[in-house]
């Protein structure tokens, strides 16, 4: 949280300034402080223009600053601008209940182009649609029977605190409608415009020639004494420093200002809530993944174990397998020496078997030989 100007390191009595400065009313059209109160002014700048509400005020304000602002962006002379109108004023200083109310400023140009700017220093990770939507918004005014021709260009200006695209970075970026193929130009009725306020030190030479890489020094300036360095480069550097001093010097402004601080830190502070659960949900993430890891790991050796036992098992059962081919192929061939051994037995069981019927033969063939010659003697002796 910012705190107010530090009045014991102003040389000159600062504080009665800024008691002076207080007595113009924000809500009226008062004339602005004397330039002689900023020039003594010193110390800590409680608010820049980094804070939204600090920014509609100081624009809203001064005519003059809100011209000098526009012309830098735009590359106009000042001549080129007749007329710089603001079309959703506020009464600056008059208490909101909705700390989310919108502070991004409508502007008519010339009674021709719509612009529409926009403070942003939180990243919600969706300004790309937010700010197209809003340019769209801006441009889809027309009314039933209106001619298409007669739609007004439109224009969105984003000052952000923080770099949008960071793999290419860029201080002032400008985009329009266009083919991607070959970059011709489609209409300059739509265009987006986008000022880093991180990257000044990006500014190119064109960027400087407009000083708008001052606008941006000037918003984030910090002291007093780095604005007054910077107001005395360009008169309208000075109106917008003068005013901001003036802006700064009022109590009801100053505490809309803390209003807004305090909802950034409520806002960053979610951020970070939200930015310590994504890092620890990628934490978990992380662990899970890692558990799966170890147990792909587990379950990939458990199945190479698994395979391992499949594949001993397997040779084992092709050792049985072949050890039992081995037994039945001995059992074979020991079946197939004793069918011989005893066909080899029946054969030689059959040749003594007629070995003896061939002796039993001539045994009987004696047998009746002797008979014969036994019944030959009983004839020849009765």
């Amino acid at each position: 949280m910012k705190q107010p100007v530090d009045t014991s390191l102003c040389t000159g009595n600062n504080a009665s300034v800024f008691s002076s400065a207080t007595d113009y009313q924000t809500k009226s059209a008062a004339p602005p402080a004397e330039s002689s109160g900023f020039q003594n002014a010193c110390g800590q700048i409680p608010y820049n223009m980094t804070n939204d509400y600090m920014f509609r005020a100081v624009l809203q304000s001064n005519n003059k600053v809100l011209r000098g602002l526009i012309c830098s962006l735009l590359h106009l002379s000042e001549k080129a601008v007749v007329s710089v109108e603001i079309t959703n004023p506020v009464i600056l200083g008059e208490a909101v209940t909705d700390k989310e109310f919108r502070l991004d400023i409508n502007v008519v140009l010339n009674n021709h182009t719509l612009i529409n700017l926009e403070m942003q220093i939180a990243n919600k990770l969706n300004w790309q649609e937010r700010s197209v939507m809003y340019l769209c918004r801006s441009f889809d005014r027309l009314n039933r029977g209106q001619d298409y021709m007669e739609a007004k260009p439109a224009i969105h200006i984003g000052f952000l605190d923080y770099t949008l695209f960071e793999e290419t970075p860029e201080f002032y970026a400008s985009y329009k409608l266009i083919n991607v193929k070959n970059h011709q130009k489609y209409s300059d009725s739509l265009t987006l415009h986008v000022v880093d306020l991180s990257r000044i030190d990006l500014a190119t030479e064109e960027d400087r020639k407009y000083h708008i890489h001052e606008w941006a020094m000037l918003f984030k300036a910090r002291t007093w004494e780095e604005m007054k360095m910077l107001a005395a480069r360009d008169e309208y550097l000075q109106e917008a420093s003068e005013t901001i001093f003036r802006m700064s010097a009022d109590d009801l402004v100053r505490k809309r200002c803390l209003d807004r601080e305090e909802y950034y830190q409520d806002l960053r502070s979610y951020e970070r809530k939200i930015e310590q659960d994504r890092i620890e949900h990628e934490q978990d993430l992380r662990n899970y993944e890692r558990k799966i890891e170890l147990d792909r790991i587990e379950h990939e050796q458990d199945l190479r174990n698994y395979e391992k036992k499949i594949e001993q098992d397997r040779l084992a059962h092709e050792q049985d397998k072949r050890n039992y081919e081995k037994k039945i192929e001995q059992d074979r061939l020991a079946h197939e020496q004793d069918l011989r051994n005893y066909e080899k037995k029946i054969e030689q069981d059959r040749l003594a078997h007629e070995q003896t019927l061939l002796a039993l033969a001539e045994r009987d063939a004696q047998i009746q030989q002797l008979q014969a010659q036994l019944e030959a003697l009983k004839k020849q002796n009765p």
